[in-house]
């Protein structure tokens, strides 16, 4: 009897301490691809319709969150949404990366630096379009890299080089051993 019990504890501590005992970790269920939309989620997703089906999982679920929150935006919030959604398809995969880690590092910023990055927003916003197109062509300067000027003379100044060596006959990489 006694044997029994403990060959029962045994093998139910065996159970629990394997991986499967634990937690059964399932495959991430596939998201719809653009056919398999509704209509209202292809409205609503409309400017991502080109690149849907290029997108992870992960990223499919997101967007169809936002879809299912569209209906309930009053007009201008579906307008606003459906602009960003248009910018956001335009932007590379590089510029989207940039983007998402200057989004999380604005949301370690002190709430007193979050205020005074909204406040400059909001008077760049109240910026004549002039302004805003001049301000933008000086920031395209600045990301545009430019090469550094060079160190070395003209060509035609330097004298050629003097042949130290006669070449070797052997390819490169191999030497001849005397």
């Amino acid at each position: 009897m006694a044997r029994a019990r403990f060959g029962l504890i045994l093998a139910v501590a065996l159970w629990l301490a394997s991986p499967f005992g634990h937690a059964v970790v399932l495959p991430p269920l596939p998201q719809p691809s653009w056919t398999e939309l509704n209509a209202e989620q292809k409205r609503a997703l409309a400017p991502l319709a080109t690149q849907w089906d290029k997108m992870s999982g992960f990223q499919r679920k997101k967007w169809l969150g936002i879809a299912q929150r569209y209906p309930s935006l009053n007009a201008e919030e579906q307008a606003r949404l459906q602009r960003r959604m248009t910018e956001w398809a335009k932007l590379t995969p590089d510029e989207r990366k940039r983007a998402r880690d200057k989004y999380k590092s604005l949301q370690k910023v002190p709430p007193e630096q979050k205020q005074a990055v909204k406040q400059k927003w909001q008077e760049y916003k109240d910026l004549p379009e002039s302004e805003k197109a001049r301000l933008k062509a000086e920031a395209t300067q600045k990301r545009t890299p430019r090469p550094a000027p060079s160190k070395q003379q003209p060509v035609a100044a330097q004298p050629p080089p003097a042949p130290s060596a006669p070449p070797s006959p052997l390819p490169v990489g191999q030497a001849a051993t005397r």
